[in-house]
């Protein structure tokens, strides 16, 4: 499956097929909030955070690619991610495209 931020393959055709989006609630652990909280007393990147939202996109970027799958799609242009709070501990990570069949010339 190819994704791309763009709205176009450089050198294909493409036929829209649907949106396609992938969505993952994630929370916190205690482990993590403890050292989360202690981290920004002392400053620097909070690792188990980078950690926790790479894994969601993964997950979310996967949800995303087999809704494509299921459309017959050969790749996902227009790919975004986003993300918001959806209560105090968690966040959703949001995988959205364009699925898209590439069309022979």
């Amino acid at each position: 499956m190819i994704l791309i931020t763009t709205d176009t393959i450089p050198g294909k055709k493409i036929e829209a097929v649907g949106l396609v989006k992938g969505a993952i609630v994630q929370s916190k652990n205690i482990g993590r909030d403890f050292m989360a909280g202690m981290k920004t007393i002392v400053g620097g990147e909070i690792a188990g955070y980078t950690e926790m939202l790479n894994e969601a996109r993964t997950i979310a970027t996967r949800r995303m690619i087999d809704e494509a799958e299921k459309l017959g799609a050969d790749a996902i242009v227009g790919v975004r991610y986003g993300s918001s709070a959806v209560m105090q501990g968690a966040a959703e990570i949001l995988a959205y495209g364009t699925a898209v069949k590439i069309v022979e010339e």
